[in-house]
């Protein structure tokens, strides 16, 4: 077995990294390396995570336009009610209902104010 020195009298197998420094330079790029890599892996899973919540409040969002458009139904329909109400004779009716809501005004007015 012949190991074959070259120039500097390190072993020609190692191609004179140890002494020209070039294996300090792979260890911190291994380094920077496996620090690149964990960075790129929180990235990800950071990036997923948005994507999952995204879908959430994309749902959300849908359930309540689908809440506002019910909800926009129903007070369409109580305003038909209230127009064929008001051109009706029933005026006596409407005159309670406003008397009504009136004093339901200030009832909580009055609970609010004593608080």
């Amino acid at each position: 077995l012949t190991v074959v020195f070259i120039g500097d009298g390190a072993p020609a197998g190692s191609y004179g990294y140890t002494n020209s420094g070039y294996s300090v330079y792979e260890e911190e790029n291994e380094r920077l390396t496996e620090s690149l890599r964990t960075k790129v892996s929180a990235i990800k899973s950071l990036s997923i995570e948005i994507g999952t919540e995204v879908k959430n409040q994309n749902k959300m969002l849908s359930e309540m336009d689908n809440d506002f458009d019910s909800t926009t139904g129903l007070l369409g329909a109580t305003m038909n009610r209230l127009r064929i109400l008001s051109r009706g004779s029933q005026t006596k009716l409407l005159c309670y209902m406003m008397l009504f809501s009136l004093f339901v005004f200030f009832v909580i007015y009055w609970i609010i104010k004593l608080r």
